[in-house]
């Protein structure tokens, strides 16, 4: 067999293959006995059918399709190891000639991965901008605190304040006819806050118990249910009961109830410990965000239409998922986003994906960077005790998902290749607007509505038990 590989741009490489007529004719005759073997030829028995039945039971063209499917996949996976092509997609043949008397010569393409060009790494300056706790932190977070220890109480003397829960019964229309889901019976809403459409709460402010009155309110112009957006509505309402916030004063007694604490000043210690964490874990993200960001803005990478779009489909099945685990519509994602804005978002965030893993690879190759034994099972460890489950369960659903454990290792190296980053730079703390302006003028991709789809989730890399 005769194998030439010629790159070209692109990152595309041309693969030309050559098999001689008494291999072709050796892999032609292995694939109609295959064939006969799965026909039931009337006359004879399976598998004892002549060449000739078969070929014209099949056709020809089927049998060497048979012999293709068998033949190509060892033939191109020797040619690309033999002369070490990092593809990323598998080949695309775009000529292929099958004699019998002359053998079989194939061309095919193969999309090779995009290598990165990478920007200074050793002595790396950025602007960050400092998170600092509000002054008022330690005030709200034990306000939030004993809130969570409040109590009703029911009231009948005075109508409902805004601060109060009310419940009621409630019908709505809009010109005449009932809103599909918009009604309740005992529905229970507390006036200062909650999600319902603007104006409604407050509208029922200042009635009383077993009153029934109606509010109006209007839909918003872009309300998830297109058949009632900016529409005026009616609601009918009744009054079944008032319930007014006890929130008890911050005492050495309220404080045992919250911890393990025996005084206020023991609490607020801790309430003060948490919060500097909590500063300090969001300066550390911040540092992390603006590393990616720089690589994501200096370093240089050439990437394929086709691999872009293949990476767009893959999330474009992503968020269909994520909307339809929330009960949503993909229709009306894209009825509401667009259908040509949706899809060039989905390219935008592929590229940014694309962009970071190639960015990380090479930073990777360049430092000498892999993970470990110790460090992989460190995150199994930390996995199984966020689920609750075994080490050995979690381990053995890895070995069972080739693709997951592999997303698991990767995920681990991103964090310390970003961690190693983090370490060697230099940051310096500047205000919000410095950063927000550098942001303004630097290319990195802005979030989109299609990235706040598929963001904001832990990544999970199992699935279930197996």
């Amino acid at each position: 067999m005769k194998v030439e590989v010629l790159k070209e741009e692109q990152n595309l490489a041309k693969i030309n293959l050559e098999i001689p007529a008494e291999q072709a004719n050796q892999e032609y005759n292995k694939a109609w006995k295959r064939l006969g073997q799965r026909l039931n030829i009337p006359g004879f028995r399976r598998g004892k059918a002549p060449r000739s039945i078969v070929e014209k039971t099949v056709g020809v063209d089927r049998i060497k399709q048979e012999a293709m499917d068998r033949l190509f996949p060892h033939l191109f996976a020797d040619a690309i190891s033999e002369h070490q092509l990092d593809i990323v997609a598998p080949p695309q043949i775009e000529n292929l000639k099958f004699d019998l008397g002359e053998g079989i010569a194939v061309k095919a393409t193969v999309e090779l991965r995009p290598e990165a060009q990478l920007p200074e790494l050793t002595t790396l300056k950025l602007d960050v901008a400092e998170y600092k706790l509000p002054a008022d932190a330690e005030e709200k977070e034990l306000a939030s605190i004993v809130e969570r220890l409040t109590t009703l109480e029911s009231v009948v003397d005075r109508p409902s304040e805004k601060t109060d829960i009310v419940n009621i019964d409630f019908n709505g229309s809009v010109n005449g006819e009932a809103i599909k889901g918009g009604s309740a019976k005992n529905y229970r809403l507390d006036l200062a806050d909650n999600n319902f459409i603007e104006g409604f709460a407050d509208q029922l402010v200042g009635h009383k118990i077993a009153e029934e009155f109606s509010i109006n309110v209007t839909f918003p112009e872009g309300y998830h249910d297109t058949t009632l957006a900016g529409k005026p509505a009616e609601f009918k309402v009744k009054i079944n009961d008032i319930s007014k916030k006890v929130v008890p004063e911050l005492t050495d007694e309220v404080a045992k109830k919250v911890g393990p604490f025996e005084t206020v000043e023991q609490m607020k210690e801790e309430v003060r410990n948490l919060l500097k964490q909590s500063e300090e874990q969001e300066n550390t993200f911040r540092k992390q965000k603006a590393v990616v960001d720089y690589l994501l803005e200096k370093a240089t990478v050439e990437i394929p239409d086709s691999m872009v779009n293949r990476e767009a489909k893959l999330l474009m099945d992503e968020v269909q998922q994520r909307l339809k685990s929330q009960g949503l519509s993909w229709e009306k994602f894209l009825d509401s986003e667009g259908h040509e804005s949706t899809w060039q978002n989905l390219r935008n965030e592929a590229s940014k994906r694309i962009k970071t893993s190639l960015i990380f690879g090479a930073i990777a190759k360049q430092e000498g960077m892999q993970v470990n034994e110790d460090e992989f099972s460190a995150m199994v460890s930390q996995m199984a005790a966020m689920r609750g489950m075994e080490e050995k369960q979690v381990m053995r659903q890895l070995g069972n998902n080739f693709a997951a454990a592999q997303a698991l290792s990767d995920q681990i190296l991103s964090q310390k290749i970003v961690d190693y980053l983090v370490e060697r730079a230099e940051f310096n703390y500047v205000p919000e607007e410095q950063v927000e302006q550098q942001k303004a003028s630097s290319n990195v991709p802005e979030g989109t509505e299609v990235a706040a789809a598929i963001e904001g989730e832990e990544f999970d890399v199992l699935d279930a038990e197996v």
